[in-house]
């Protein structure tokens, strides 16, 4: 070999030593941590262009459920780009659930425009707890009580007897719960029985007392209103559900499901929130 050719060799193999070096000091870097932080807040930017403009949800449990209840629901709004936050209430006082859930719409507000989903007793609260707020542009309604200002709930289901009436044991403080035996029946009847078990076992009661508490203030009559009649519900009689979606002049969908519709139907439910959150961002 010649002194020519030996030298070209050497140089080859140099220059090529030079480019792996290089190869794997890009890819060490590219792998490093602060590339991953780098990429990682790209994404973040990305997700959040792709939701901008979209209003953000807030959901509002009833009684003897919380916020966990809602986790059918939740996946099918974050894959349509929404945020959404679910509020988690004491269940002690009605003054009480709608000061902590107006803390939460408050809160968000200052990001943009809000719809606020209430269920059951949820809708109660969530009534007095969107009122006065200008980023609230719509309430979503899933079987829920819709009261007017200074309307208990008690004399209305009264009015409008459900099975949940005979179902309900006080404890010595005055809280209410479901009666194991009747829970599926009366308030998840199309819910997976192992499923409504669970449920009555984990159910988180609410203070009695707050059937007969008011508030002064009612959201409903200034703010567009969406309404979801469960045709099968027995804790709430679907009578009083379409006296409160007719009072409020509310977008009406009605579907055959138990109370629980958000979890028994959770696409539907889903669907009419999407409805309320795309009509008001036109």
């Amino acid at each position: 070999m010649t002194d020519i050719n030996r030298r070209k060799m050497i140089f080859a193999a140099l220059a090529l030593s030079a480019c792996s070096g290089l190869a794997l000091a890009c890819d060490a870097q590219s792998t490093s941590p602060l590339a991953r932080t780098a990429s990682a807040a790209q994404t973040s930017r990305d997700r959040s262009r792709s939701g901008a403009g979209k209003p953000t949800i807030v959901l509002v449990h009833g009684a003897w459920a919380d916020a966990t209840g809602w986790q059918e629901v939740i996946p099918l709004l974050q894959q349509g780009g929404y945020e959404v936050i679910a509020v988690q209430n004491p269940l002690v006082s009605l003054a009480n659930d709608i000061e902590t859930t107006k803390r939460v719409i408050d809160a968000r507000s200052e990001r943009g425009p809000l719809v606020v989903v209430g269920h059951s007793y949820g809708g109660a609260v969530m009534t007095a707890a969107a009122a006065g707020n200008p980023n609230v542009k719509a309430l979503v309604y899933v079987a829920a009580f819709a009261p007017d200002a200074g309307e208990a709930i008690g004399p209305l289901l009264e009015k409008y007897p459900s099975p949940l009436g005979t179902a309900l044991v006080p404890d010595k403080a005055g809280f209410l719960y479901i009666d194991a035996s009747k829970f599926r029946d009366v308030f998840a009847a199309d819910v997976p029985e192992r499923e409504t078990r669970v449920m009555a076992v984990a159910q988180k009661p609410i203070f009695g007392a707050i059937l007969g508490q008011s508030s002064a203030v009612a959201a409903w009559r200034t703010v567009p209103s969406w309404y979801l009649v469960a045709k099968q519900d027995r804790a709430i009689n679907p009578e009083l559900e379409r006296f409160y979606a007719r009072r409020m002049g509310a977008k009406t969908t009605e579907i055959a499901s138990s109370h629980v519709a958000f979890i028994s139907r959770p696409r539907e439910v889903a669907k009419i929130i999407v409805e309320a959150a795309e009509t008001i961002s036109k």
